[in-house]
């Protein structure tokens, strides 16, 4: 009893020590300020001040009081909010001093009565995590006047916008911006980053974009593109906008832009052109096909399987863009139209794009190649000339049949020309300085392409929840016509460097490729049980494709025209293909998480046929398995996390199959092999992301990692007296591997308020390849860390630093005495200060460092300065700009890469200093609301 006694005790006294430390509260009245006026059912809530976690809320009653009873003891935060008003922000504590905190009349500001002198307490949330959607709200960010979205993205965490505009988002690319869930011109971002107005934004959007047969039933298929939605206001859809700008510079530079929008309520239209060459303007534009180029198989956004025909071209070498190498004339433009109509029922949505680019330069590459017992030096100089034309037009019609169905239909047509040429010297040495032989070629080409893609995808629901059916038909041709010379000699020298012998090749090439490919996909999803789902799918795709390559020698006898046929570098075959896939993935839905998985199986039948009739028919008949699942859990309303794996079975290419040989680079011999078999791929993929409001603190952290068995791999052999390669694919008999992981994390600095951030990231890989028939272990592996700064003051300056270390490990099993293993250090800051009469002035640098290593003994150090100085007219609506590019002059164009058993260095000609003098107009009348209907 005496225990029993005691316990009792204890107990009662764990009671009230438990019911004293929640004897806490909060009281107070709610009322407009200036009325005084009762804000009846006013939202009041108890954050704790620690970790933003919501303990307790209340409404206001009809005679504006609150009353909050049961809290802790602790730091806490009082949020009173009421639509039209300004939101109520306050800290406060609780102990045992002080049980209950009395606010007395909280007093609500209207946010039309808002003043420049007045001082709100409280700011919205910068950012609210919505699923897979990290949303920014701009007002949360400081906006300067006549800034554009891609002043905006520069200062969101975990968004990083380089010098030519290209957009990094949470470690990814991103790869498409859209405007209020649309495409703006198809395939460019940086015409929406670098031309709308960062004061018409309502909301920034980052997510990873689904599928469409995905969005549609809500099942994860693992198609994903890193993706920007601009979410506009609703009274900057009424109206027009745009700009105009020109500006020349010394060393004969130049740049002119054009942009012109007209917003309407439902409707945009848009029109623009650029003129440069400075590399500023119109060069991010690139052919957004899936259909060209070589052979091989991949996944579609709607689970379908595509086939290429391939064989590749050998001569289209040029991809359209401009990567910094050599020096541009850009000259584009386009127009942009979508609207919606019947209610919103149907929409339409088109582009058109029309342009060229010229790209001339210089090139340096030197590369280092281990061979078993045999180590050369390879030095090359390259003169390019690349030119491109290409037009494309593409359509989008959407219509709401009825409430239970839609139509979605696509369109797109491309023409496209390129026209290049390239001289190449190279020589290629032992590490004793003595020659082993060298090379000097033209390459020209002239290349004509057509492709057209087109699609209708049908989607309906049942009554049944979840109970739902797609359908979705796609079908595309691509044709190409190629016409290119090859000249070349080759000196070849004996094993101490003495002349031995020349080659020549003086050849026409010919080549002709077509495919047209049809691919059928019907899904239906079935509730099994509530919440758990199962999803059916089936596709049928049908490629039919030629590739006619033909090379003709000039005989020697006469001055007649390139009439022999050389049989060794000719071919002709046709391709036929079948693919039959059918997929079943289970999917269970709950509010906190989602899980799915399931397998995809497709049965592939091809018949190659060599039309010249040397070989025997090539037919082949494999199965490709795609195994996927993902579990999602929602651990708040500003946290999630997300686990995933996809494997998937990588058929060879046409163009590692097929036993052709390309000569186009004598020194380097590509041949193909008809006995390759499929290698199959595991990756898992982890994300974590988090945003606590009051500290306004944001985490992303994600990473990926991949094993491939049976891979295909170069078998590289090489003739150690004339140094010609001859590269061939083959399977490896052990796995590759390949991971990348990145980590970033931004707070903002009470007191001083300065965002700061530090970001973490590696990524590398294993992989194998056969050099004359030994196995070579390749160690590629990068690791980077970077400290950010950022302090923004409206209309009076910006500022931004960030930088730190990177390591790079970069080895061969061959020979491990020589590798690329090095150090570096990358830094990026600017500033701009807003002066009294209108006067800005502002400069950005850029800092490369990377260390000498044992292939390459030099090191590279390369500081980008660049300045301006502006003043604005008219109301900041038209800026006058003296501008500088690299100051310093060192901008040196620069690489340095390794794969398998070669390590390259390159240094290229590129943009130097230049000044520039130009005029920007910006014309902006949009507001009024959205128009009445």
């Amino acid at each position: 009893m005496r225990i029993t006694f005691i316990a009792l005790i204890l107990i009662c006294f764990g009671l009230t020590a438990s019911l004293a430390q929640t004897n806490y509260s909060v009281k107070g009245k709610v009322a407009d300020t200036v009325s005084n006026s009762n804000l009846v059912n006013a939202s009041v809530s108890v954050i704790s001040a620690k970790d933003s976690i919501l303990q307790k809320f209340t409404r206001v009653k009809d005679d504006g009081t609150f009353t909050i009873t049961n809290l802790n003891k602790g730091k806490f935060i009082l949020v009173a909010t009421y639509p039209g008003y300004a939101d109520f922000v306050e800290r406060f504590t609780l102990d045992s001093a002080h049980t209950t905190h009395s606010f007395g009349t909280v007093s609500m500001l209207l946010k039309e009565r808002l003043l420049k002198e007045v001082i709100v307490k409280g700011k919205a949330a910068a950012i609210k995590i919505k699923g897979d959607t990290t949303e920014f709200n701009p007002a949360a960010y400081n906006i300067q006047p006549n800034s554009k979205v891609e002043d905006l993205l520069k200062q969101l965490p975990g968004i990083e916008v380089d010098k030519d505009g290209k957009i990094t988002a949470q470690g990814q690319t991103v790869k498409k911006v859209l405007v209020d869930g649309e495409e703006f011109f198809g395939d460019d971002p940086t015409l929406v980053t670098k031309n709308l107005r960062a004061d018409m934004v309502d909301r920034v959007q980052l997510y990873d974009k689904k599928s469409d047969q995905a969005a549609f039933t809500g099942i994860d298929d693992g198609v994903k593109d890193k993706t920007i939605n601009i979410k506009l206001k609703e009274d900057k859809k009424n109206g027009y906008f745009g700009k105009l700008d020109g500006g020349i510079g010394t060393d004969g530079y130049y740049q002119g832009q054009a942009l012109f929008n007209r917003f309407k309520g439902k409707q945009k239209f848009s029109l623009y052109g650029t003129l440069g060459n400075n590399g500023k303007t119109g060069l991010g534009w690139e052919d957004n096909n899936k259909y060209g180029g070589g052979g091989g198989m991949e996944m579609s956004d709607d689970g379908g399987f595509y086939f290429f025909s391939g064989g590749g071209d050998d001569l289209d070498n040029f991809s359209g863009r401009y990567n910094g190498e050599g020096k541009p004339i850009a000259r584009t433009g386009g127009a942009h139209f979508d609207t919606k109509w019947n209610g919103d029922k149907e929409s339409l949505n088109a582009n058109y794009k029309i342009g060229s680019l010229t790209v001339d330069g210089t090139k340096n590459t030197q590369t280092l190649n281990s061979f078993p017992g045999n180590i050369s030096n390879v030095n090359s100089d390259e003169t390019n000339h690349n030119y491109l034309f290409r037009q494309k037009l593409d359509l989008n019609y959407q219509v709401k049949i009825d409430s239970m169905q839609n139509l979605k239909i696509t369109a797109d047509g491309t023409l496209r020309n390129t026209n290049t040429r390239s001289n190449f010297a190279t020589k290629t040495a032992r590490l004793d300085g003595s020659l082993i032989n060298s090379n000097g070629r033209d390459n020209t080409a002239d290349v004509d392409s057509k492709v057209f893609n087109a699609s209708a995808f049908y989607t309906k629901k049942f009554k049944k929840k979840s109970r739902t059916l797609s359908v979705n038909f796609r079908t595309s041709i691509d044709e190409s016509d190629s016409k290119g010379f090859l000249k070349s000699k080759t000196t070849f020298f004996d094993s101490v460097g003495v002349f031995k012998r020349d080659t020549t090749i003086d050849q026409f090439k010919a080549n002709k490729t077509r495919s047209t490919n049809i691919n059928t996909n019907i899904t239906y999803t079935e509730p099994l049980v509530k919440d758990f789902t199962l999803a059916l799918s089936y596709a049928i795709s049908v490629n039919n494709a030629n590739n006619d390559r033909r090379t003709f020698n000039k005989p020697v006898s006469t001055a007649s025209a390139y009439s022999a046929l050389d049989s060794l570098y000719s071919s002709d075959y046709k391709l036929n293909q079948l693919s039959n896939q059918g997929g079943a993935v289970f999917n269970l839905q709950k509010k906190s998480f989602t899980f799915n998985f399931g397998t995809k199986v497709a049965g592939v039948k091809f018949k190659q046929v060599d039309e010249f009739g040397r070989r025997s028919d090539l037919v082949r008949n494999f199965t490709n398995w795609f195994p996927q699942a993902s579990f999602q859990y929602k651990i708040s309303k500003q946290s999630s996390i997300r686990v995933s794996y996809n494997g998937n079975t990588t058929q060879p290419s046409l163009d590692d199959i097929q036993p052709v040989l390309v000569n186009t680079d004598p020194l380097n011999i590509r041949n193909g092999n008809a006995g390759l078999k499929p290698s199959f791929t595991n990756r898992y993929n982890i994300s974590y992301n988090s945003y606590k409001v009051i500290s306004n603190q944001y985490i992303w952290i994600s990473g990926s990692y991949s094993t491939t068995s049976n891979p295909i791999v170069s078998n590289v052999v090489r003739d150690t007296t004339t140094g010609i390669s001859t590269y061939k694919s083959s399977n490896l008999n052990r796995s590759t591997s390949n991971f990348w992981a990145n980590s970033y994390f931004e707070r903002k600095i009470p007191g001083v308020d300065i965002n700061a951030g530090f970001e973490l990231s590696a990524n590398g890989n294993t992989y194998y390849n056969l050099s004359n028939n030994i196995l070579n272990e390749t160690k590629s592996y990068s690791y980077s860390g970077s400290l950010r700064f950022s302090k923004y003051k409206e209309k009076k300056y910006d500022a931004w630093i960030s930088g730190g270390p990177n390591y790079t490990v970069n080895s061969s099993s061959l020979n491990k005495t020589l590798n690329n293993n090095g150090r570096g250090f990358n830094a990026n800051g600017g500033f701009n200060i807003y002066l009294p009469g209108k006067f800005q002035i502002g400069s950005d640098g850029n800092y490369t460092y990377n260390a000498p290593t044992k292939s390459f003994p030099q090191d590279f150090r390369r500081f980008l300065l660049n300045a301006n100085i502006s003043r604005t007219f008219f109301k900041d609506a038209l800026k006058a700009a003296i501008s500088g590019n690299d100051l310093l002059n060192q901008n040196t164009g620069y690489n340095r890469s390794g794969a398998a058993n070669i390590i390259t260095q390159e240094r290229y000609t590129t943009i130097r200093r230049y000044f520039m003098f130009s005029l920007t107009w910006d014309f902006n009348k949009v507001g009024g609301g959205a128009p009445k209907k």
